[in-house]
């Protein structure tokens, strides 16, 4: 009430009263003792921003846009990507005359929560882009910010309507639309998999700076595809082959389960060629226990404590050709023997000696014979030496290592001895290969 001096000060009455943090509207008649309205606006937790419009007259304002009456945004597809949306269009979007409307869709995708309006979107905005300058400080990676979606809308909205009647610019300013168009449909790509985004549609008035919510909706993009994971028996020796193409970048997975209370064993990686390599990644229950890269070297990998063992392999070199005795050999191809034991003490392939070089002596070469020397182990075992005669136009010199001798012709095999040395420094054993050609 104004202040007169017959009647005392002023006091004041209140006429509405809203708590919430949505949209909300009062409409009412001028009240007749009234001279002064007064419009009061209280935080209760945190510092934010309000948007505040005034209509003066009978009827609607015409300075928001309207909604359907299923202001429901709905689901058409979910992929591991992408989500597409679809909503009943605002009669508000309407092209005339081929010219482009003053209303518009802008669709909002975020990790937290739905909106209700696009003023609490750029408020989350807001934060976010304050929480990244605070992590951006802390860590000493960057002096300033750029405030480009805060500074295009924070500083100008409040002054959006000041010049309504002669303003014909597009005072909407995009707070990161993923879709901004008439049409009343959206695919939101470059999606996490197997991740839930919550998704707010608004129908904004460019002209006039205002906007209307429809009801958000959530979704949970879909896990990849797993490779599919191949169980390893005990003791079993495991022909493995990786092709050179582009699925095996995500490498081919087994799974081994030992044997006894200690959940112990041994995995024994053998590669077919001494110019490929294997990285060989060893996991239980989402951990990695080790991972390292498997060469010409026979590979031996202790496994300790724990009920299951997740093995992955992945060729590094996808550039080799090996051949194998079986299956299709026509592709680039990794080729390698695996095999995992609960029995570690008993060794299913031979100890290998601390070299593999096998030396030929000059001095006892002859036109039709030469000796050879290698080194053994403090282990009995039998050493067999195959020949094989090779054109001089080949450049292929190289050979298979995973072919078994039960593979090799047999006109190849020139003889097999055993040997043993305690003394590792003695341990090494000659033969003399002879009816060979000049």
């Amino acid at each position: 009430m104004p202040e007169v001096w017959w009647r005392g000060s002023g006091r004041e009455v209140r006429i509405y009263t809203y708590t919430g943090n949505a949209v909300d509207t009062y409409t009412g008649p001028a009240y007749a003792p009234a001279s002064i309205y007064i419009l009061r606006l209280k935080s209760n937790e945190q510092d934010t921003q309000v948007s505040a419009y005034l209509h003066e007259g009978p009827g609607l304002s015409g300075a928001f846009p309207e909604l359907p009456s299923d202001p429901r945004v709905h689901m058409l597809g979910v992929g591991m990507t992408s989500v597409t949306l679809n909503w009943a269009p605002s009669s508000s979007v309407v092209v005339k005359d081929g010219h482009r409307p003053h209303h518009e869709y802008c669709v909002l995708v975020n990790h937290k929560h739905n909106y209700r309006n696009l003023c609490a979107a750029h408020e989350g905005i807001r934060k976010e882009i304050q929480s990244m300058q605070k992590r951006q400080r802390r860590d000493k990676q960057s002096k300033e910010i750029v405030w480009a979606t805060l500074k295009d809308w924070w500083w100008r909205q409040p002054d959006a309507l000041k010049d309504r009647e002669s303003s014909t610019t597009d005072k909407f300013e995009d707070p990161g639309c993923v879709c901004r168009d008439i049409e009343s449909v959206c695919t939101v790509s470059d999606l996490l998999p197997d991740t839930q985004y919550y998704f707010d549609v608004f129908v904004v008035d460019r002209i006039n700076g205002t906007s209307a919510a429809y009801t958000g909706t959530f979704a949970r993009t879909h896990e990849e595809a797993r490779p599919a994971v191949t169980s390893l028996r005990e003791g079993q020796v495991k022909w493995v082959t990786l092709t050179g193409d582009a699925s095996s970048l995500q490498g081919d997975q087994f799974r081994f389960k030992p044997r006894g209370w200690q959940q112990n064993g041994l995995l024994t990686l053998h590669t077919c060629n001494g110019t490929s390599k294997v990285k060989v990644t060893v996991s239980s229950k989402g951990r990695t226990l080790t991972s390292q890269e498997v060469g010409h070297q026979l590979a031996q990998i202790w496994l300790h404590s724990a009920p299951s063992y997740l093995i992955q392999l992945q060729a590094l070199d996808p550039g080799f050709s090996s051949t194998i005795p079986k299956g299709d050999s026509s592709k680039s191809k990794f080729c390698l023997k695996m095999q995992a034991s609960s029995a570690y003490h008993r060794r299913a392939v031979p100890v290998f000696p601390t070299t593999l070089q096998i030396k030929s002596f000059n001095k006892l070469r002859t036109c039709n014979s030469v000796t050879l020397a290698w080194m053994g182990t403090e282990e009995r075992s039998l050493y067999c030496i195959y020949r094989r005669q090779i054109p001089l136009d080949s450049k292929h010199t190289s050979t298979d290592r995973c072919i078994d001798p039960e593979s090799r012709p047999a006109d190849e095999r020139v003889l097999c001895k055993y040997f043993q040395e305690l003394n590792p420094r003695r341990a090494v054993t000659t033969a003399v290969v002879g009816e060979l050609e000049p």
